[in-house]
């Protein structure tokens, strides 16, 4: 089966908890009081200062000695280590954790001190989730019993947050605000103790004491607190006062918040006083000159207190041996825009002081570790508008597990300290530190330091040079290669486009030479001959790079040669030279990307595990850095390969392919805005600033030749429905029409062409007639892309029409909008849900009047777009004023419309909300913002962030031009998305019972793209099937499941198989360990087989492959980390012999890779156990989350279905 282990822990921070422990020698202990210290963190750098702590009060004459047990967060996830933390507290005096914001191993660790904590003698749980915070205990200190005063508050605000139902969206404060709360009970001590009576004030005043010291971090802090609560709480020594509180020192903390330089000699307060030190005394003696560009750095607070630093201090070293300058600001608390705020804007401009901003904390701007406040790091960001780069140092892992790791970065670690980021506009999650797996110290990576300061630099670079000097190569990509598809991306007129953009450049002062006078004269530069079939053969070459040139420049060649042999190789050569394809103009490159390189051998693709860069590839990227010498790459479109080159998943290393190929150049890369989880790859795996470009808006299919003449007898039979010959006849006649159309294959009860209709009566005729029109309608209404987009060119008012339908068609309760055709329909007294029902159904009436409404529609939309379209056709600008003097004079011109249609009674009031909100809409759909942004980013400014998705679901898509996000994955499923799950789930198991079938075990093949747009709608609907409820922590992330009881479920459990992309596992993989969770929670359940088909089903398994239950549960599949795709398509589109076997053996080697929540993060190889899974299953369910694409527009649907589609 290839599947091991069962709870056996993941490997992640192999660190070993004895390392840390400390124990006093027998001397030590002789006539001393042994206090026992059990401590749990997050942040290692506390171990190494707890570890000197003891051993200096073991070294010293103090009455007491200490033994110390420390253990870091991610480590309690192994039962074993849990049980021997379990065990250690048994005998503990003195329990501390800090910022334990991880749910799952929250509720781990409360669930082994809660029963302890009345016999400890105390307990200090510094920021954490509430129910970890309750459990502070200090003699009379105790968060749960506190009222009045700032305490009291902060206790209120503890309590408050117990368990949330799941949210609609995510909250915008949570665990932040307990971190700022306790700071600002720091800074407030004194007005606090009046409100508590006596033993309460000193209890009280050594909890803040206690954590003062531990936000100073050092050992002599920390040797502070643990005498302070020993002496005072520990009844040995507290009955004998051995201690004397009174000489213990005070805490000694750096400044909340201030500038940091390792050698500076203080703590600055201000940039101006820096500056006076830095320019004058540090830069002349570091030999960095005065005018360098200035990197403003973000730290924390801990790291300095601890002098846990040399990450910090190498980072600052290699920027000053580049001739940069650097400013370093930090703060104690969570909102880092505070510092930023005060430190690093420009007093005079208030833009940033800065040239480029570098956090090297990992966290988002706002909120840290527990959770973010996106909006007011997005306002921040865009005042100091300069690109803003979040670096992540290891936290879970150690370097060698980072290391050896194919998966890269710690999936918590993905999720807190890049999705959340990215949402704030952070660009380049560069790992740029190291732990030490027995001190928990901070190393330096000094290859990744020196890629990081080099590459923050160069983005700094494009503020400092002038639009003249700058050198910019714009990449085409050509997908599927040698098929006529040069030039070519997703929803866009690529030439067009880059037509536009080098407009733009020219008119912004970039040197631009012998630019085409048109599109097709840029098109022919390229391809030479636009006739042909665009084969590479056909291409321009700009440079020909000889094989002594290609070794010299390019680091990696020789590793190449494992899977393609000695230079030049077969591809992208003349067999002598490697060949970059492209032309340049002046100081601007557009060149060809090369292929993947194995497309013409099936072969290949059935037995590599991955693809990997060819020398041609390789050669291309070389001559951009090297020759060409680029300031910066602009791909240019959805999507070319290179960040879909072998490498870890998120996190790369210097070996991986995407970092060695993109090396220190700044990436921009336009990105269709529909397509978030992709160009979410393209952030992480290369590095890419992305733009959102704008898809084509959708039209109505409509109907053509034997359909279109369906339609029009469907029309006659409306007039001649009552004509008891005619009207049989002309049924008959459409019976025939529809059969001809093959519609029976669609109308399983269509009646035969033999059939008397004169038989039937006019009710059943009309049951006929509406199941064709029903069909009909479905037809016509299917959505289809308009054309391509250009950049830079906004869509016309015709365009502009048909997208604002769509989002017209949507309520919108959380806006208090109702969609049109909802408020049409309750006109004429009608419940559009009903007419909709009925339609589906058939019903004649109602299929006409979803016409009638759909067309209605479009007029009032026409009319609302019309008064603000120019004489060329265009919006402008939206004018709603002009509406307005309509209304005055006799209605508003698009309730004029939808009179006109037939619906007179429309309701001004309940259309004007929706009328505010489609301007609104309207304004956003055609602003210009794709080339701005363009011009901002190599400028070196902040391109504003936004989510990327369906702009009909999310019209907060547009307007494009944005930085594009996905959304934080540990907040879905929304509620909404649960809800609608269950509807969902509800009509499929109805409609498969309609055809007889009773599914036990269904198949789903889950996408990145379609649940960034559905808010986890698939993920919902897989929880649902096995009837598990996805539940939200404390602060609102969805990372619990509860059993829904089969009382209340009403159905058997069904099993589920998950064949989830290598996107979806990239950006979701906290999501797929919450799956395999509730998956085996259900297997788990003591139920009857009958009723619970994933418990008969595991059993089976179980037996079969001599596995446990646990282990033969494992349902959540995907590629090996670092791959992507089955490439069943592939395969298909270019092999000739390539029979269905090799087919179904691809499939299930390239995604038989289980995770396991047991082992997080880990992606085993189980392609036995995966065969096993699918043979149970009945049928393939997969989402079509909106009308753009669909079953026949892309073959990922065919390249990822192992059975049968429903």
């Amino acid at each position: 089966v290839g599947f091991g282990g069962g709870a056996a822990f993941s490997g992640y921070t192999a660190s070993n908890s004895e390392s840390r422990l400390v124990v006093p020698t027998d001397r030590q202990r002789e006539g001393r009081q042994l206090v026992k210290i059990v401590y749990v963190v997050l942040e290692s750098q506390y171990q190494a200062s707890m570890t000197a702590a003891v051993k200096q009060i073991n070294k010293s004459d103090s009455p007491v000695c200490a033994a110390c047990t420390g253990y870091l967060l991610e480590e309690i996830r192994d039962p074993n280590t849990l049980e021997d933390l379990k065990s250690d507290l048994e005998s503990a005096n003195v329990f501390v954790c800090s910022l334990i914001f991880v749910q799952e191993l929250a509720e781990k660790l409360v669930g082994v001190v809660a029963p302890v904590r009345d016999r400890l003698d105390a307990c200090l749980c510094f920021p954490s989730m509430p129910d970890v915070m309750k459990l502070n205990k200090l003699g009379s200190f105790d968060l749960t019993a506190i009222t009045g005063g700032p305490l009291g508050d902060f206790a209120k605000q503890v309590k408050d947050m117990g368990n949330k139902p799941l949210q609609k969206s995510k909250p915008k404060s949570g665990g932040g605000a307990f971190q700022d709360s306790l700071l600002k009970l720091v800074r407030t001590l004194p007005k606090i103790l009046k409100f508590l009576p006596g033993d309460q004030a000193r209890d009280a005043r050594c909890f803040v004491l206690s954590l003062q010291h531990w936000l100073g971090g050092t050992p002599e802090n920390l040797e502070a607190m643990l005498l302070r609560v020993s002496g005072g709480y520990v009844p040995a020594l507290a009955e004998s006062q051995a201690i004397d509180l009174d000489r213990i020192m005070d805490p000694v903390v750096l400044p909340d918040q201030g500038i940091w330089h390792p050698c500076a000699s203080e703590i600055y307060s201000t940039l101006g006083e820096y500056k006076e030190w830095y320019d004058n005394e540090h830069c002349p003696m570091a030999g960095v000159p005065t005018g360098a560009p200035l990197v403003g750095v973000i730290l924390q607070k801990s790291h300095i207190a601890t002098n846990d630093n040399g990450h910090y201090v190498a980072f600052v070293q290699e920027l000053e041996k580049r001739g940069a300058r650097v400013v370093c600001t930090y703060t104690g608390g969570l909102d880092f825009s505070q510092p930023v705020t005060n430190y690093l804007l420009d007093s005079m401009t208030f833009e940033g002081a800065v040239d480029v901003l570098v956090n090297l904390t990992g966290f988002s701007l706002v909120g840290g570790p527990a959770s973010q406040d996106a909006a007011k790091a997005k306002e921040v960001l865009m005042k100091v508008n300069r690109p803003y780069l979040v670096s992540v140092p290891l936290v879970f892992q150690s370097f060698t597990e980072w290391q050896q790791s194919q998966l890269g970065l710690h999936p918590v670690q993905v999720a807190l300290q890049v999705s959340l980021p990215e949402i704030d506009g952070a660009i380049e999650p560069l790992i740029f530190s190291g732990r030490d797996g027995t001190s928990g110290r901070s190393i330096p990576m000094q290859d990744r330091i020196s890629t990081l300061a080099t590459r923050s630099l160069n983005w700094a670079n494009l503020r400092k040079k002038r639009n003249a000097e700058k050198k910019l190569a714009i990449c085409l990509f050509q997908f599927p290669p040698d098929k006529g598809n040069v030039g070519t991306a997703a929803y866009l007129d690529v030439f067009g486009s880059i037509f536009s953009t080098l407009q733009q450049l020219k008119q912004e002062g970039y040197t631009i030479e012998d630019m085409p006078a048109d599109v097709e004269g840029l098109q022919k530069s390229i391809l030479e001959d636009p006739e042909a079939a665009y084969s590479m053969a056909d291409l321009n070459i700009e440079y020909r790079m000889s094989v002594d040139e290609y070794q010299r420049l390019c680091p990696f060649a020789e590793d190449l040669e494992e899977n393609w042999g000695k230079p030049p190789g077969t591809l992208n050569t003349d067999s002598r030279n490697l060949l970059v394809y492209g032309k340049k103009f002046g100081n601007i490159f557009l060149g060809v990307q090369p292929t993947f390189g194995y497309e013409g051998d099936p072969m290949r693709l059935l037995f590599a595990k991955s693809a990997s860069p060819h020398h041609g590839f390789a050669a291309f990227y070389t001559f951009l850095e090297f020759i060409f010498k680029a300031d910066a790459i602009l791909h240019f479109g959805t999507h070319g390969s290179l960040e879909f080159m072998p490498g870890k998943q998120v996190g790369m290393s210097g070996s991986c392919y995407p970092d060695r190929l993109i090396s220190v150049l700044p990436n921009l890369y336009y990105y269709a805005a529909n397509n978030p989880s992709e160009a979410t790859i393209a952030k992480r795996r290369s590095y890419a600033s992305t733009i959102s470009y704008l898809t084509p808006p959708a039209e109505n299919a409509g109907l053509y030749k034997g359909l279109q003449e369906l339609a029009e007898l469907v029309k006659s039979y409306q007039g001649l429905r009552d004509n008891e010959q005619r009207g049989a006849a002309i049924v008959a006649s459409i019976v025939a029409t529809a059969r001809q159309c093959n519609l029976d294959k669609d109308i399983a009860d269509l009646p035969s062409e033999e059939g008397d209709m004169k038989l039937l009566s006019t009710e059943e005729r009309d049951g006929v007639i509406g199941k064709i029109y029903q069909r009909l309608m479905e037809i016509e209404s299917r959505s289809l892309t308009a054309g391509l987009h250009r950049v830079g060119v906004p869509p016309t008012a015709e365009e502009s029409v048909a997208t604002l339908v769509n989002i017209a068609q949507l309520d919108r309760p959380d806006m208090n909008i109702k969609g049109l055709p909802r408020i049409i329909a309750s006109s004429v007294g009608l419940d559009i849900e009903q007419v909709y029902r009925n339609s589906d159904k058939g019903v004649l009436e109602d299929v006409e009047r979803i016409r009638q409404i759909t067309e209605a529609s479009r007029a009032a939309i026409r009319e609302l777009v019309k008064q603000s379209t120019n004489s060329e056709g265009r919006v402008e600008s939206v004018n709603p004023l002009q509406g307005i003097m309509n209304f005055f004079m006799g209605g508003s011109p698009w309730k004029n419309a939808l009179a006109e249609k037939g619906f007179p009674d429309v309701s001004e009031d309940d259309l004007s909300p929706l009328v505010e909100y489609l301007q609104v809409c309207l304004g956003e759909i055609v602003r210009n913002n794709e080339l701005p942004s363009l011009v901002k980013a190599l400028n070196g400014c902040f391109v504003e962030p936004g989510p990327g998705g369906d702009p009909i679901r999310n019209p907060d898509v547009l307007p494009t031009g944005k930085n594009m996000h996905a959304l934080d994955p540990q907040s879905i499923p929304t509620k909404a998305a649960a809800d609608t799950a269950l509807v969902v789930v509800d009509r499929l198991l109805e409609r498969m019972a309609q055809q007889g079938e009773n599914p036990e075990s269904i198949a789903f093949t889950l996408w990145g793209t379609d649940n960034i747009k559905t808010y986890g709608e698939s993920l919902a609907q897989v929880l649902a099937l096995v009837g598990v409820r996805p539940m939200a922590d404390n602060l609102g992330r969805v990372n619990r499941v509860e059993l829904i009881p089969l009382e209340e479920l009403g159905r058997p459990r069904i099993d589920v198989v998950c064949n989830c992309s290598g996107v979806f596992r990239d950006l979701f993989i906290n999501q797929m360990n919450l799956l395999d969770r509730g998956i085996k929670l259900a297997a788990e359940a003591d139920e009857p087989i009958e009723q619970n088909f994933v418990r008969k089903h595991a059993l089976q398994q179980a037996e079969e492959l001599g596995l446990s239950l646990r282990q033969a549960a494992t349902r959540v599949f995907s590629n090996a980390a670092g791959s992507y795709s089955a490439n069943v398509s592939l395969a298909v589109e270019n092999g000739t012999n390539v029979d269905e076997s090799q087919l179904q053996e691809q499939f299930l080697t390239r995604k038989g890779f289980a995770l396991s929540s047991d082992n997080p993060g880990e992606l085993r190889e189980a392609s036995g156990l995966f065969k096993s899974a699918l043979s149970q299953v009945d049928t393939t369910f997969q989402n079509l989350d909106s009308s753009e694409i669909s079953l026949t527009d892309v073959s990922h649907y065919f390249d990822n279905d192992p059975t049968k589609v429903v």
